[in-house]
């Protein structure tokens, strides 16, 4: 039992008091046993001269008292969400998934996912990402109408509840935008306080032209309200309209549904397309200063509230830009989206050739303790073509291009601001992605078993889409009657059909089958821990290779990856070792057949 004591008179369960900065005790309260400052379920110390800081970045000093009292009074709800725990190991993976991505008629979306995991995945996973699962209006998900429901078909937050009884959960905080169907935006059309000021009224006469768009759409856009037509701000369509940040009600509410998200099982949540967050006239509007600062806000209160909670930025933008969300290594995101990778392993493999995600692996610099990559190569999204910029050139941008048309996908294009037009993203299948319908199925699964082991390797935590598990292809007939590129490769499956092709042989559970056998095997090793050293080898052009080393544990793995469909001989560094994923003894030489993949524990000579 807590023994805390302000004089003589004990304090009970419940009755904390929270401390106006940070202190390693409650103001007021006298802490007699130093050991109790550690039971953080029990006793939080509230940073409100922390919160102070931040707020007088964003709003200026003169309102940053009076906005931290109000969020202090909001979020006194929220004392009773337990720590989520430490930090991730190599037992840690995601799988991506919407939650009606299998679908049964007459049950909800989220209980079938989950009876399918209980099956079918059991550990071989740690963590499951459900994209948007609010009540939306469009972009499958991305428009929310009420951050805090649960859209009916997927199910309850009783179902969420119980996922998160078997799995720890990534939930997507959609916060840039909100859909216009929203109760928030009904309430600005109808000029209502405080909500007049949720959304960014612009002048259509104003000089937009550095803003950064990321598609080939009108910035701005035109409603009728209680005070006539007014314009405002909507990034990515019309149907989502973007908050006003500037608006401290605003960041309050949005603050108050990642604590909600917190309490529901989060232990992961997504900052959807943060990098928009913050508009300022004159601006590019991307990563500005209060961006970050709002960034830097939210993990504060999610450690005060919610510790252990990990936020995970996403902004699909060159390295640089992406990483800047590292912030000093433990003040923003924990974990910021490997853009980069998707595009560079699609490239090497249909190139045969491993020159440049060599060079781009080996220049990435070691993320601070407490922080670390998300690896990715597939999404419900396209493979963006910008985080290549600077890595590889024009001509090589275009052979990815070609390639995703000619292996049946489309091509999603941004609008540059001075009236042209340039390649966004892929919309293809990864699968697909690595090679033409004519080429032999066997092929074709080598190559992308070799992709998913390249993200198995790196330094990160792995995130894998559930149509790659799945062995899924193009979706050519929900590209085709939706009209939306991105839908070919977010295709419905009937989860009859789908676990009939599980129990039987076929290229579904040959790639399922591997794929959860490479995650099992990665989570029995540490040197494949998110902090485990990474260090790129060159041993030939066309293999990628790493070695990967836990210092602690005392454990080293080689990985090598042939990319190309030539046979390769390697020399080897040790004269003795064993090859974890083929199950066999390793010599002085390996021999890399087409796309084969060794993991090899070895020891020096």
């Amino acid at each position: 039992m807590l023994n805390l004591a302000k004089g003589n008179l004990p304090l009970a369960a419940g009755d904390l008091e929270w401390a106006d900065s940070v202190t390693e005790k409650p103001k007021g309260r006298t802490v007699t046993n130093a050991l109790e400052l550690h039971r953080r379920k029990e006793i939080k110390v509230i940073r409100k001269d922390e919160w102070i800081k931040s707020l007088t970045r964003i709003y200026g000093e003169q309102e940053a008292v009076s906005v931290a009292d109000r969020m202090e009074e909001r979020f006194r709800g929220y004392e009773d969400i337990p720590d989520k725990g430490g930090w991730l190991s190599e037992k840690d993976s995601i799988l991506i998934t919407y939650g009606d991505t299998l679908i049964k008629e007459g049950e909800a979306g989220l209980v079938t996912l989950h009876g399918f995991l209980e099956r079918y995945v059991k550990d071989a996973v740690s963590t499951v990402h459900i994209l948007p699962m609010y009540p939306y209006t469009s972009d499958d998900g991305f428009s929310v109408v009420d951050y805090k429901k649960i859209n009916p078909d997927l199910g309850t937050w009783e179902d969420v509840n119980a996922l998160a009884k078997d799995y720890h959960l990534m939930f997507d905080a959609v916060v840039n935008h909100i859909s216009k169907s929203s109760e928030w935006f009904s309430k600005y059309l109808r000029c209502e306080e405080p909500y007049k000021d949720y959304f960014i009224t612009c002048d259509p006469e104003a000089d937009y032209s550095k803003v950064t768009r990321p598609r080939a759409l009108p910035l701005l856009t035109g409603f009728r309200t209680a005070e006539g037509k007014k314009y405002v701000w909507t990034t990515f369509s019309e149907d989502q309209i973007d908050l006003n940040f500037k608006c401290p009600e605003v960041l309050i509410d949005i603050l108050d549904v990642l604590l909600t998200y917190a309490r529901n099982g989060a232990r992961l949540i997504r900052l959807d397309a943060i990098g928009f967050l913050w508009k300022e006239a004159g601006t590019t509007c991307m990563h500005l200063p209060r961006t970050h600062e709002v960034i830097r806000l939210a993990r504060k209160v999610l450690e005060d509230y919610a510790p252990g909670t990990l936020l995970i930025t996403e902004t699909n933008v060159p390295h640089k830009d992406n990483i800047s969300y590292f912030g000093n290594g433990k003040d923003e995101a924990h974990l910021v989206y490997q853009f980069p990778l998707p595009p560079l392993t699609m490239f090497s493999i249909l190139k045969g050739d491993a020159r440049h995600l060599s060079e781009w692996a080996d220049g990435l610099e070691t993320p601070a303790p407490g922080t670390t990559y998300f690896n990715f190569l597939s999404s419900h999204d396209g493979i963006g073509i910008r985080p290549v910029e600077g890595i590889l050139d024009q001509e090589e941008q275009q052979f990815l291009v070609d390639a995703a048309l000619r292996n049946g996908g489309a091509v999603s294009y941004k609008d540059n601001g001075d009236g042209t037009k340039s390649p966004y993203e892929l919309n293809i299948n990864y699968q697909d992605a690595l090679a033409s319908p004519e080429e032999e199925d066997q092929v074709r699964i080598k190559r992308f078993l070799a992709a998913e082991t390249i993200l198995l390797s790196m330094q990160g935590l792995p995130g894998i889409y559930i149509h790659s598990l799945l062995g899924s292809r193009n979706d050519y007939f929900g590209k085709s009657v939706s009209g939306i590129p991105r839908r070919i490769n977010r295709e419905k499956l009937e989860i009859g059909r789908l676990e009939e092709a599980l129990e039987n042989e076929g290229n579904r559970r040959r790639i399922f089958d591997e794929l959860i056998r490479r995650l099992r095997i990665r989570s029995e090793h540490n040197a494949f821990a998110p902090d485990s050293a990474q260090r790129v080898i060159r041993v030939d052009n066309r293999v990628f290779a790493l070695e990967r080393e836990n210092t602690s544990g005392g454990e080293k793995i080689t990985v090598y990856i042939n990319v190309s469909s030539d046979t390769v001989r390697i020399r080897n560094s040790f004269s003795r070792g064993f090859d974890i994923l083929n199950d066999a003894e390793a010599g002085e030489e390996t021999m890399l057949e087409p796309y084969e993949c060794c993991w090899i524990i070895w020891k020096m000579r």
